[in-house]
């Protein structure tokens, strides 16, 4: 519950952030005319469009199991993040578009004067607040959606400060910066609709986890005194948390109580670890000597035995 209510508060922040700052920013462009700020005003807004996306997208995605989802809605949240991806391509690519005409048909904005400095020095700040907030909030809680509002809000830093170069270049006599300005904070966003699509196809396409990962994966089976062996390790993601299947090998004159519960301890060992979801025990009587001949990377890593040593 606690994840639930941290998740959709954070989306909600963003999203009223943005707004405010999407007013701002053009206020201040219709009031002067400048294409850096108005970049800046078409990227805040595609932000406010994609964080309505984003609240919505996270209220599913925190919902309760229910009779038709009984994993819960998580796998929903990389296809929200892809959301926030299109958008962010389609901002990028309209500002791109029209600062490259205007500097073409040199047909340059106006100078957005102090108001415009002033403006653009408040969304750096406030994105660097927001970037923090997602991040941390994102990482501590699992999500990348949120995570992939803090990549976006990070850049928007970085494309403030160019709009910023812009307005001040136009100022001082070089109208020129302005739509130059612009290109900059195009290319940022569209850069930023790249890292958000890099980092969820894997949750999409059922990845393996790091090496890292499994690596603890097999050893916290193992740490229980009656595991001898782990092998025929599986693990991957299943939207952004993890789904592991794995044979240990116990002695094969145990009770089915006490088999049982060796199998429910490491069960649920397995899913203290933070990103895992479902772990699947299947468990074979060491004496049936099923480690597996086989020279692979992949195999090398799964086949542990009990005293540390590998099959």
């Amino acid at each position: 519950m606690e994840r639930k209510r941290a998740i959709r508060r954070v989306g909600a922040v963003v999203l009223v952030a943005n707004l405010l700052l999407v007013l701002g920013k053009g206020a201040v462009w219709w009031s002067t005319g400048s294409l850096a700020v108005g970049s800046e005003a078409v990227n805040s807004l595609a932000d406010t469009v994609y964080s309505t996306i984003i609240l919505a997208g996270l209220y599913l995605t925190t919902k309760p199991p229910d009779f038709e989802h009984p994993h819960g809605h998580e796998r929903i949240e990389p296809f929200v993040s892809l959301f926030v991806a299109v958008g962010v391509f389609a901002a990028g690519g309209a500002i791109l578009w029209q600062s490259t005409n205007s500097i073409l048909t040199e047909s340059y904005g106006g100078t957005a004067g102090i108001l415009g400095v002033l403006v653009l020095v408040a969304a750096a700040v406030f994105k660097y607040g927001l970037y923090r907030y997602c991040d941390r909030v994102g990482r501590e809680r699992n999500s990348p959606a949120l995570i992939a509002a803090g990549l976006d809000n990070r850049n928007d830093i970085l494309t403030a400060v160019a709009a910023l170069v812009g307005v001040l270049g136009g100022q001082a006599g070089y109208p020129i910066l302005d739509p130059v300005a612009a290109i900059v904070v195009s290319l940022g966003i569209i850069y930023t609709g790249f890292e958000i699509v890099r980092d969820n196809v894997n949750y999409l396409v059922g990845a393996a986890p790091s090496e890292h990962l499994r690596a603890l994966i097999v050893q916290t089976a193992l740490s229980h005194p009656d595991v001898y062996g782990a092998h025929d390790v599986v693990a991957h993601y299943v939207g952004p948390e993890i789904d592991v299947s794995l044979h240990i090998e116990v002695e094969g004159d145990l009770t089915l109580a006490e088999a049982h519960d060796i199998e429910s301890w490491v069960v649920g060992a397995i899913q203290e670890i933070d990103e895992v979801d479902d772990v699947f025990v299947h468990l074979d009587p060491r004496e049936l000597g099923e480690w597996k001949d086989d020279d692979t990377d992949a195999e090398r890593f799964t086949a542990f035995s009990s005293d540390g040593g590998e099959r």
